[in-house]
């Protein structure tokens, strides 16, 4: 089963924030979507849950609203929005953990990508399930079970391969900002038969990332040379104005699809506006989405 879909990403708000927070995050993304002709055509949300990480993370992860609970109210606010999340497993154990991913599913979650430890642990650590031990122990519990796709990282070709052979059925991308996932699904396709669904994933980038560098910390991955020329793009992206911003996101997303869609993967896309929706944000998405959508095919 595909999702086929075009997804957007919201964060749970602080606590401090709480309810009221998540319905204006709702109002807004209601509001924009009307203004800029994505009415029901962001078929899910995408709400990470996210766990503390490094010190010197440009904006603290502070306590904030439980996924199911920021889900039940986004889907009281935008009828009929579906859910698609990240759960970490690498903390707890089998039986918590099937607790919370039934959980998940019967709210509504059609998709869960499981995600292991911070960056600054190694794969493998940590009390809990492995992200790939819990694709195939939840094989029957969770249909749509994802993994995080770093196309510049070394070694993801194979580190995908076993992710699909453990039962994988789609890869959210890291944030894209080159089209360095066109030569890795293409490398991919020749070495195996596994087509698992690929969620795209592309982000705007407002002037506060000059500031902030939030971006380009979640991208980094120090020495590696590709990565390296993806946040210079980044800050040249919040650099730029409005029309000029729009243009470069656009064309990179027209090399991507140009590039990965004549390859047979089942493809959907994900949306990210990391320091909050916005109407620039949403005027670049529909630009976008005009070209090509899943909905189109």
């Amino acid at each position: 089963m595909t999702l086929n879909t075009v997804a957007l990403e919201l964060v749970p708000p602080n606590l401090d924030g709480g309810i009221p927070r998540a319905v204006e995050d709702a109002a807004k993304v209601l509001r924009y979507a009307a203004e800029f002709g994505l009415t029901d055509r962001i078929r899910h949300v995408m709400i990470p849950g996210l766990i503390e990480e490094d010190d010197d993370r440009p904006v603290l992860i502070v306590p904030k609203l439980d996924v199911l609970e920021f889900f039940s109210i986004i889907q009281s606010q935008i009828p009929g929005v579906r859910g698609l999340c990240t759960q970490v497993t690498a903390f707890t154990e089998e039986l918590p953990l099937r607790e919370r991913l039934s959980d998940l599913v019967a709210a509504g979650m059609e998709g869960i990508v499981f995600v292991g430890v911070p960056r600054t642990m190694g794969d493998g650590e940590g009390a809990g399930i492995a992200p790939t031990d819990a694709l195939s122990i939840y094989r029957g519990l969770v249909p749509n079970r994802g993994v995080i796709v770093i196309p510049t990282r070394e070694g993801e070709q194979d580190r995908l391969l076993f992710k699909c052979n453990q039962g994988a059925t789609y890869g959210m991308t890291q944030l894209l900002y080159s089209d360095a996932i066109v030569d890795f699904l293409t490398e991919f396709a020749k070495k195996t038969d596994h087509r698992p669904e690929v969620l795209l994933s592309f982000g705007f980038v407002p002037k506060m990332e000059s500031q902030v560098g939030l971006i380009g910390w979640l991208i980094q991955d120090p020495g590696n040379a590709l990565v390296a020329q993806e946040q210079a793009f980044v800050k040249r992206l919040a650099g730029s104005e409005r029309a000029a911003k729009r243009r470069l996101l656009f064309d990179l997303y027209k090399r991507v699809i140009d590039g990965v869609v004549p390859l047979g993967f089942p493809l959907s896309i994900h949306l990210e506006a990391t320091y909050g929706v916005s109407a620039p944000a949403f005027e670049t998405f529909a630009e976008m989405l005009d070209y090509w959508s899943p909905e189109l095919i």
